[in-house]
């Protein structure tokens, strides 16, 4: 299975974030979609127990831009949520705005394949049919799930990387886990990351 099973999807939206984890409690985005993110809007389509999809490069299609949000959370971690009338409270974040990629992946193997079946071909097969079909396991979001994407889908001809960004990210979580598949709470991080040209390259 030498073959190369590529797949590319485009995602836009209104709002994005993709937190850094050096941030703390004031949530900033990074200025880019991190890895182990793309691979959440990957499986968001199409999944496989013996395969998935791994990002190997997104363009950024516009112009990267900062916006001060608030929203009221009040899911269980709020003050007093044990006892009946726990107040919300206002979090605080940095997100981008007005946001498009085109991400592209490569299907690649996690444990061997069932009965010595193709199961890459398979995967890369599914994937286009459910992205074309608009058919997800769940639905897609640009970090936050309150953050859904006004278009998720093949790619456009419309839209193209911007090849005037050039930037450098010191650090940039790569994986909250240790492994791509069925793995234990271990972060990792990719070190002096570069958008060129508008487009981010995933070490493989």
């Amino acid at each position: 299975m030498s073959k190369r099973y590529q797949v590319s999807f485009e995602i836009a939206g209104p709002a994005a974030i993709f937190t850094r984890p050096d941030t703390g409690a004031g949530f900033v985005s990074y200025p880019a979609p991190t890895y182990s993110a793309l691979r959440g809007m990957f499986d968001c389509v199409a999944f496989w127990k013996s395969a998935y999809i791994q990002p190997v490069r997104v363009e950024v299609c516009n112009p990267i831009q900062f916006q001060r949000y608030a929203t009221n959370y009040g899911g269980p971690l709020r003050k007093g949520n044990q006892v009946a009338g726990g107040s919300s409270y206002q979090l605080y974040a940095t997100i981008l705005i007005d946001v498009c990629y085109k991400v592209h992946g490569v299907v690649a193997e996690s444990v061997a394949a069932p009965g010595n079946n193709n199961h890459l071909h398979a995967l890369q097969e599914l994937f286009e049919r459910r992205l074309k079909q608009g058919r997800f396991y769940r639905t897609p979001c640009l970090g936050w799930s309150e953050f859904v994407p006004n278009y998720f889908g093949p790619l456009r001809e419309t839209t193209h990387a911007r090849e005037d960004i050039e930037l450098s990210v010191p650090s940039m979580l790569r994986g909250v886990f240790d492994r791509e598949s069925a793995g234990a709470y271990g972060p990792t991080f990719d070190q002096d990351v570069r958008i060129q040209r508008g487009v981010l390259s995933f070490a493989q």
